[in-house]
């Protein structure tokens, strides 16, 4: 499959996955690789990304997955996001990642470019989910009621199980030691829906 690639295409599949921890720009990319213009990176983008070497996010031309195919697994990266407040309306996506994290492809049950990572805090969703353990979430701004989900309230960035209640949303933990939530009415959001959970602890 590889032998099939443009010479360029190689270079620039190289470049990403040496750069998958500090994405390049299109510009930069151009001036690595002595290309005559951004179009041309983007046309080569764009044959990877059908050849199925690469994954992007068609929102953020920065938040991409290289697929690489080892003798065993094929692993892709994914961006990794920590739990930070995010202001009045914002979402966790909307910053940087603070990590780019290869992940075994077999854990994704769904397409690679809808999903990302999150290390979660605290122990309100214990004993499922730890500190320090990294969860796999599919974006998405809709859910069923009894979903676990990444969400923002009030600015705040949390990972709950969410249940409908008449025209309300209820914020529920794990951990019988934490109050449900009531969904704040003017700055309530979904960002992703929980589906895989990767523990840092040493069995």
């Amino acid at each position: 499959m590889g032998r099939e690639l443009h010479p360029v295409q190689r270079r620039l599949l190289d470049a990403l996955r040496d750069n998958h921890d500090a994405p390049l720009t299109i510009r930069e990319l151009q001036e690595l690789l002595d290309l005559s213009s951004t179009s041309l990176v983007i046309h080569h983008l764009r044959q990877l990304e059908k050849r199925g070497y690469l994954k992007r996010n068609p929102f953020n031309p920065r938040d991409y997955q290289v697929i690489t195919d080892g003798p065993e697994r094929q692993f892709t990266y994914l961006n990794l996001y920590g739990l930070a407040r995010c202001g009045p309306h914002g979402t966790i996506l909307d910053g940087n990642p603070i990590d780019r994290v290869a992940v075994p492809s077999r854990l994704l049950s769904f397409s690679a470019d809808e999903a990302f990572l999150v290390q979660a805090k605290g122990d309100s969703m214990a004993p499922r989910i730890n500190e320090g353990d990294l969860v796999i979430a599919r974006r998405t701004n809709t859910v069923d009621s009894g979903a676990v989900v990444v969400c923002v309230n009030a600015g705040e960035a949390l990972i709950k199980k969410l249940h409908h209640q008449g025209d309300r949303w209820i914020l529920v933990s794990n951990n019988p030691a934490y109050e449900p939530l009531l969904a704040a009415p003017e700055d309530f959001r979904v960002v992703g829906e929980v589906r895989a959970i990767m523990s840092h602890r040493v069995q």
